[in-house]
């Protein structure tokens, strides 16, 4: 897929409410070569997904030797709308909390009390720091079940209609 074809699909309306969301989920292949599928914050900058994690996360090992992950992120009504992005995750250990770790709680329920207690829990249990997993896609697609479906049902589709004329 070319950057600009990716960067259209990342531009969709659609596609930017999905990318304003909470929750992300992360997929790659675990050190033991089985795959894995987890929930996870994150936040999007315009041109990457940047998810964070804590320094002793097991993904961090795989994730160092192997870097492909994919990542969904959808809605829970009917239709759903559904972005799928693939891309490499590049690994940055950081010391203190990422900005963009405050940024994707932000919109969790608190009051501002607790969101004071929160944070200084959060900065007393990764005072070591955390790591950003930040991820440049290198493939994107868009499901709303309107205009755009999963490839295999666009084939059916397009094999029921051939039938239909020939």
């Amino acid at each position: 897929m070319q950057p600009h074809e990716i960067t259209e699909v990342l531009n969709r309306p659609l596609s930017q409410e999905l990318l304003a969301r909470d929750v992300t989920r992360l997929a790659y292949v675990a050190k033991d070569g089985t795959p894995r599928n987890i929930p996870i914050i994150f936040a999007w900058n315009g041109s990457e997904i940047v998810t964070c994690t804590p320094k002793n996360a097991p993904k961090l090992h795989a994730l160092s030797e192997n870097p492909m992950v994919a990542l969904t992120i959808d809605t829970e009504s009917h239709p759903p709308k559904i972005l799928f992005i693939r891309g490499r995750a590049e690994l940055d250990y950081v010391d203190g909390i990422p900005d963009e770790y405050l940024q994707t709680t932000s919109t969790y329920e608190m009051t501002p009390e607790q969101r004071v207690e929160w944070e200084a829990e959060v900065r007393s249990l990764y005072h070591d720091g955390m790591v950003r997993i930040v991820v440049t896609p290198t493939w994107a697609k868009l499901i709303d079940f309107e205009t755009t479906l999963p490839s295999a049902v666009e084939e059916l589709i397009q094999q029921r209609e051939e039938r239909r004329r020939g």
